[in-house]
């Protein structure tokens, strides 16, 4: 099943290659894809492995608090269709740092703009990888450090040879995939309870042990309330931070496609997340306090467990075919998403660094290209290097929550007060970003389940007692740039410049073109 999917999906890379030989077309596909089918990518980049097995596994352990997540992750979308999404393709070429340099000290802007790219991938993409590593492990029963080796090497394969073009194919692919699978198992789980979804949940709470973490009440995951306003902030704001969802607003031909992409992308998730809802639920009705072993920590396997159940059961053929076809899509979402974060960073350093900071604008585009596909391996290879040295132990979920943290403390406010701040300059965009990334990650290190390691009860050597550092580094993010700007005299033409790039933010003129479409 796992060789099918590859199959697919590196045919789309060859296919694609072709096509991915200009910079417009390496790193935004020829600003040719649709409304529809950028919606679909955005599905198949945002549905990662954390969230189809992440979310279902911690309402199966959780209850309640487990659907809290999927509550953030899809209002999420709303921030970004309101404040990002059609400005950024009005005013973007193909990073954020794009629109920063826009109006900014070129130089500083793009450096600072790389920072919080580099950040956010380097945390995201090595969870990713380890996640990859653990469930292809499980699943298929390989050495963990060969799964990480062999998922890096088809994820350089998608972004070097294929580009942008191969990596919006394939997260397609992996979408239609995912929700296929996902929809079957829902409807399996409802048809065993008469499609009466609460007779679903009371089965679910009758089915836990007396020192179960299982509830239908709120407080068992995260049992302060300021946890859960932290950790919805940072989620909410976060996405609209995420480089690697950003940039796809750069694929599409114009605002209207952008627009459009941003609702698609909401139903699909949407409709995702309702769906998680039954997964989680069903695995604690059907599979009960027995199966919390078996799901492991963070309960990561309760969906490939409860696919099987529902195809017959162990030894079963259905129970094998549904367990892996659902092995097959959680693999095929894993490449997708890593996929997605490579290209971000290599985009970040070739166009923003190398093109535009080291080489002036001055080299050519096939050099950006290659500079930008050389990077993509040094930046894939590191993240395997580090992945395997990490082990399967390193802690997965404090490292997608950071990356969550960073992204809406730092990007998300540099990038919101450049479209919308006439008097934002370099010096605000470099603080803001500075201390987003900065205080996000040492509020991190030194909460209560990372200090001084994950397995300890030792709190917090600072009191610090919230897990999720939102609540307090979004503000500090903001804080910066407001500081920074207001105590610094930024240039005339910062401020001059903010008209045109609002006038072209919100109609659309001047904007990038895509190109033409090839008989």
């Amino acid at each position: 099943m796992a060789a099918i999917i590859l199959a697919i999906t590196l045919g789309i890379t060859f296919w694609a290659s072709k096509k991915a030989s200009s910079a417009v077309g390496f790193y935004a596909a020829g600003r040719q894809i649709t409304g529809r089918q950028n919606g679909l990518a955005i599905s198949g980049d945002y549905l990662s492995a954390a969230s189809f097995l992440g979310i279902a596994g911690l309402i199966f352990l959780y209850g309640f608090d487990g659907f809290l997540y999927s509550i953030g992750f899809l209002v999420a979308f709303l921030t970004v269709m309101f404040l990002l999404a059609e400005r950024m393709r009005n005013a973007g070429k193909y990073t954020i740092a794009d629109v920063l340099s826009f109006r900014l000290n070129e130089t500083p802007a793009r450096a600072a703009a790389a920072l919080g790219t580099f950040a956010v991938v380097t945390f995201y993409l090595i969870a990713q990888m380890v996640g990859a590593g653990v469930l292809i492990e499980k699943l298929v029963g390989i050495n963990f450090s060969l799964a990480v080796i062999l998922t890096g090497v088809f994820m350089l394969c998608y972004v070097i040879f294929g580009g942008m073009v191969a990596t919006t194919w394939v997260q397609i692919v992996k979408a239609v995939l995912l929700m296929a699978g996902i929809f079957m198992m829902s409807v399996f789980v409802l048809a065993k309870v008469g499609f009466n979804p609460v007779e679903l949940f009371n089965r679910a709470d009758a089915n836990k042990g007396p020192d179960s973490t299982f509830s239908l009440a709120p407080g068992t995951y995260l049992p302060k309330p300021l946890d859960t306003v932290s950790l919805g902030l940072a989620l909410v704001l976060g996405t609209a931070g995420l480089p690697h969802i950003l940039m796809r607003f750069f694929t599409v031909p114009n605002a209207k496609a952008a627009r459009s992409s941003v609702v698609w992308a909401m139903f699909i998730i949407g409709f995702f997340y309702l769906l998680t809802t039954f997964i989680g639920f069903g695995a604690r009705a059907f599979l009960g306090e027995g199966g919390v072993e078996a799901a492991g920590t963070g309960g990561n396997l309760a969906a490939p467990i409860l696919a099987e159940f529902l195809g017959g059961g162990e030894g079963t053929f259905g129970g094998s075919l549904f367990l892996a076809f659902i092995a097959g899509v959680a693999f095929a979402t894993i490449l997708a998403v890593v996929a997605g974060l490579v290209l971000s960073a290599s985009a970040a350093f070739s166009h923003d660094i190398w093109s535009s900071i080291v080489r002036k604008g001055k080299d050519s585009e096939h050099e950006e290209v290659l500079v930008a596909r050389i990077a993509a391996f040094a930046i894939g290879v590191i993240a395997i290097i580090i992945a395997v040295i990490g082990g399967s132990g390193l802690n997965v979920s404090f490292m997608v929550g950071l990356a969550f943290a960073v992204a809406a403390s730092a990007n998300f406010p540099a990038l919101l007060l450049a479209l919308s701040w006439r008097r934002f300059n370099t010096t605000g965009a470099i603080v803001g970003v500075v201390t987003g990334v900065v205080s996000s990650i040492f509020l991190v290190i030194v909460s209560p389940k990372v200090w001084p390691g994950a397995d300890t009860v030792t709190g917090s050597p600072i009191g610090w007692t919230l897990n999720n550092p939102g609540i307090i580094s979004i503000p500090l993010g903001f804080l910066g740039c407001f500081l920074g700007t207001i105590l610094s005299s930024g240039k005339p033409s910062e401020h001059s410049s903010y008209d045109e790039l609002f006038v072209r933010a919100e109609t659309g003129l001047g904007s990038e073109r895509a190109l033409e479409k090839v008989a």
